[in-house]
This record gives C-alpha cells, structure tokens and sequence, in this order.
C-alpha cells in the first residue's frame, strides 16, 4: 500500500512502478516486433537482429553517457566488474532463448496475449523460487500468503486468456 502523504520514498517507489509498467509495455512491443521477424523469417534472426540492435543501441548510449566501465581508471572499472558473478553472464544467453521461444509462439494459437500471460507466469514461479530458496546470490525468504494469491490469480488470469485463444481457432 503506497503511503499518503508524499516523501522522497513514496515518490521513489511511484518512480519504479511507472518504469516496470513501462517496461511491461516496451517488452510486448518487442515481443510483437521479435514474432514479425520470426515470422518472416526465423526465431533465431529475430534473436540476432534483437540483440545485435540492442548492442548497437547501448553502445550509443554509454558513448553519449560517457560511460566506459570497461576502461583502466574509470570509477566502475576493476573492482566493479571483478565482483560479477559468472552466472549472471547467463542473462545474454536466456535473453537468446527467451526471444526464439516468444517469438515462435506469438506466432502460434496462443498469440501475444497468450505468450505474455504465460510468460508472466512462468516469471513469477521462477522469482518466488529463486527467492524461497535464495537462488542467484538473492537472500532466502519465507514465501507468503499474498505470494500463493498472486501466483493463483496470474494462473487464473493466464488460463482465461489461454482458453479465450484456444476456443477462438
């Protein structure tokens, strides 16, 4: 519950919840631009012309930003980048995945809707793994009832639009 009278924390908080729901927006935008290409012609071009743009696009922006973490005497360089853990390099990989895998099926029965809300799903299972059990350097915490009720009403939710799809074909 978001406090009423505004400070520097509440407004923060606003802060990130309008730039995850932005994010929710830009990535089923993606996805629909990744199923064109699939479309046209395969989930894995649709991968590498994502990534291969992304790479370009951020390139660009750490330039205009000047930032270059990867440069000897630079306030992020060294130090920073030796506390990396190697798992979290697995991110390129399962983004490769994850953009073949919703790009072949956008393009199915289900459609986006259908990929998004499965793909929510699948999200929230995973991160209340990841955090009941402490995976990915993330501290170990008891799974709550809000927890099972949001994972319950995603699973509710995600069946009606999947069955909605499948009884449209």
């Amino acid at each position: 519950m978001l406090p009423v009278t505004p400070s520097a924390k509440s407004q923060s908080y606003v802060l990130y919840a309008a730039a995850a729901f932005g994010a929710g927006c830009l990535l089923t935008a993606m996805l629909k631009c990744n199923a064109d290409l699939a479309h046209s012609a395969s989930a894995l071009f649709a991968s590498f012309a994502a990534h291969g743009i992304g790479l370009v696009a951020a390139t660009l922006i750490l330039l205009a930003l000047r930032q270059r973490p990867w440069r000897a005497g630079s306030a992020n360089a060294g130090a920073a980048t030796a506390k990396i853990p190697l798992w979290a390099y697995f991110g390129g990989f399962s983004g490769a995945a994850t953009v073949m895998a919703t790009s072949i099926a956008a393009n199915s029965a289900l459609g986006l809707a259908g990929t998004l809300a499965l793909g929510l799903a699948g999200q929230l299972v995973f991160s209340l793994a990841a955090d009941m059990w402490g995976l990915m350097g993330l501290k170990a915490r008891k799974l709550s009832l809000y927890d099972l009720a949001a994972l319950a009403l995603i699973g509710v939710g995600s069946l009606t639009i999947i069955l909605e799809a499948g009884a449209g074909t």
